[in-house]
């Protein structure tokens, strides 16, 4: 097995980080003194803002937005000393129900919550209020071996010890609708064709609001269009770094919501929102670069690709039936990954091909070396975006210092195909768990506090639905994502 990061093991004092040197100065707390200072320089700009109360979150182990809240006035003693978060959250279902892993869970201990003050952000559609990503550490200072935001700043500082970067962008879906009883059947504003214009006059005011409240916080808005289900519609912001990208796609899904709920409607990213719908993907976009240089373009292999960057995809494509575990995180999304359905249900790849769970995208002739990519497409909306990336860096990192290849191109439609020709990914949570099981990469890169957490979560959430039929599936996690 090759060795991703060295992780917090099973039983060790996590205060002493996971690792050494540069894996361990990614996830360590500046000095306090420098904390505090930030703190008061971030409170300056935030009061010429109006801002009256900083919302502080960070995302569950099954895809949930949680926060802590303080006043403004309060900012500076945040940074220093953190916000009281108890580790219990790690075991949180979708439904607010707690259930306990080998390592974490049960009612005791206390870890704290530190704000990003460089992501720190005034919230455009909620006057008063701004915005920082957390991440989670022991009451002792040490990082919480259980923080996802710091598994994938982890991940991140494994690439760069190697002299390569991530960009990676995660398309935000969702579908609105008029507010209503959380159990009736969604009601549309809008009932135009898939991807017409007519549906995006119905929602003009709503849409721009939306670029607007994105612009005004510093984020670039690539696209934003209608998509293929009733009420729903995609947005597409400029790439940064994996921790940027998740961090982004966190601050995107809560900027639509707030401007949804000014114009008095309901917001669902869940990955299927009524029966026999498309569902809301969350499709991460990743592109490895080295010396300033696309290595998914100019190189020997298949479409350009470089020799790291083939490695590198092999090992994501590889790994994706254990991956599911972490970017199709509710039992909800197996009814989204279907064939036929642009879901990406077939564990094979091909170029510009929108049924392979990875698509390469090589961009227009003239700018490929700015834009060559692959998409992972068998992620949904239920992902925790911090284990997705980190999980995609993992398995890619892997199949680099392996020096994979990828196995022969698909084009077209692989539910086409021979039966047996293509593999399908899997079919059911329980078929997800049991390759993540069975996944010394992911262990080890997670670490053993981490992905237990994680399992525990998602055999509680299977065992929870294993007996609903879609509706009452559907019906369960509309609304809490």
């Amino acid at each position: 097995m090759t060795t991703i990061v060295s992780t917090t093991a099973q039983g060790a004092d996590p205060a002493e980080g996971p690792g050494h040197g540069a894996l361990a100065a990614a996830v360590a707390l500046p000095p306090r003194a420098e904390r505090a200072a930030r703190a008061e320089e971030a409170a300056d700009r935030l009061r010429t803002s109006a801002v009256e109360v900083v919302a502080v979150t960070w995302v569950d182990n099954a895809g949930i937005t949680r926060v802590k809240a303080v006043p403004l006035g309060g900012l500076v003693h945040a940074a220093e000393w953190g916000v009281g978060a108890a580790p219990c959250f790690d075991v949180f279902l979708a439904d607010d129900s707690i259930t306990t892993s080998p390592i974490i869970g049960g009612p005791t201990g206390d870890l704290r919550l530190y704000p990003d003050l460089d992501r720190i952000v005034p919230l455009a559609a909620q006057p008063g209020w701004a915005w920082a990503p957390g991440d989670r550490h022991t009451q002792a200072g040490g990082p919480h071996p259980g923080c996802q935001r710091l598994f994938a700043r982890r991940m991140e500082a494994a690439a760069a010890a190697r002299g390569l970067s991530l960009r990676a962008g995660i398309e935000v879906e969702w579908v609105v609708a008029l507010d209503g009883p959380p159990q009736a059947a969604p009601q549309y504003p809008t009932y135009g064709p898939a991807y017409g214009m007519h549906r995006l006059t119905d929602l003009s005011d709503y849409l721009r609001d939306v670029v607007r409240a994105l612009g005004e916080q510093g984020l670039s808005v690539l696209q934003i269009h209608p998509e293929y289900a009733p009420g729903q519609f995609e947005v597409s912001v400029a790439p940064e770094g994996p921790v940027g990208a998740a961090d982004t796609a966190v601050l995107v899904r809560h900027t639509i919501r707030a401007v949804s709920a000014k114009h008095g409607l309901r917001t669902s990213f869940a990955p299927v929102v009524e029966p026999d719908g498309v569902g809301n993907g969350g499709h991460l976009h990743v592109s490895l670069w080295r010396d300033g240089r696309n290595l998914g373009h100019g190189g020997p292999g298949p479409h350009g690709l470089t020799a790291e960057a083939e490695g590198f995809v092999a090992g994501v494509l590889e790994a994706l039936p254990e991956l599911l575990v972490l970017g199709c995180s509710s039992p909800a999304g197996y009814l989204r990954l279907v064939p036929q359905h642009w879901a990406g249900a077939y564990q094979c790849w091909g170029l510009e091909n929108r049924e392979a769970a990875l698509r390469l995208v090589t961009g227009s002739t003239g700018e490929r070396a700015a834009t060559a990519n692959a998409e992972v497409k068998c992620f949904d909306a239920s992902a925790n975006p911090y284990l997705a990336v980190g999980a995609v860096l993992a398995a890619g990192l892997a199949g680099l210092e392996q020096r994979r290849s990828l196995p022969p191109e698909f084009t077209g439609d692989p539910a086409a195909a021979e039966p047996g020709t293509v593999p399908r990914l899997p079919q059911s949570p329980a078929e997800a768990i049991a390759a993540y099981e069975r996944s010394a990469m992911l262990r080890e890169a997670l670490g053993d506090p981490l992905y237990q957490a994680v399992l525990a979560v998602r055999r509680a959430e299977a065992e929870q639905y294993a007996a609903a039929g879609p509706e009452e599936l559907i019906a369960a996690t509309r609304w809490r994502y």
